[in-house]
């Protein structure tokens, strides 16, 4: 699973999840894409899932960018523990991912399975989403 290698800070505040994506809303890199349509933390292992459900379906045909990174730390306290005592022990990585953003490319392959692939991977994110192809210029 993706998390990074490592980080200047433990523990990070929750911060806000309002306005729109300030990078990363265009097919850069493949044909066709996954964007997000709204704002949402998606974890580690929602990104692991929608790329193995992505490659399932392609069977390892073409080419996968993953445009969006957990970099966030998370920490969830145990269950009917009193309220003080501290932040959380991180615990899990999400990443913010605000509406525009592109979640996942796919190149090399033709429309109809990318779009399916697309459709089994939007399923495994708590985000809603759309299919985008690249714009010809």
């Amino acid at each position: 699973m993706l998390s990074p290698a490592k980080v200047k800070f433990r523990k990070q505040q929750r911060g806000k999840m309002r306005g729109l994506s300030k990078g990363g809303t265009n097919v850069d890199f493949g044909e066709f894409g996954l964007q997000a349509l709204g704002c949402g933390w998606v974890t580690a292992r929602q990104i692991e899932a929608g790329r193995v459900a992505i490659m399932r379906h392609v069977r390892r045909a073409g080419k996968l960018w993953i445009r969006m990174f957990p970099d966030k730390p998370i920490g969830k306290k145990p269950a009917e523990t009193r309220m003080g005592k501290g932040k959380a022990v991180p615990e899990e990585w999400i990443a913010v991912v605000r509406p525009g953003r592109v979640l996942y490319e796919l190149g090399g392959i033709p429309k109809d399975i990318a779009k399916e692939a697309f459709r089994l991977a939007a399923h495994k994110l708590p985000i809603r989403s759309r299919f985008v192809a690249r714009e010809v210029i």
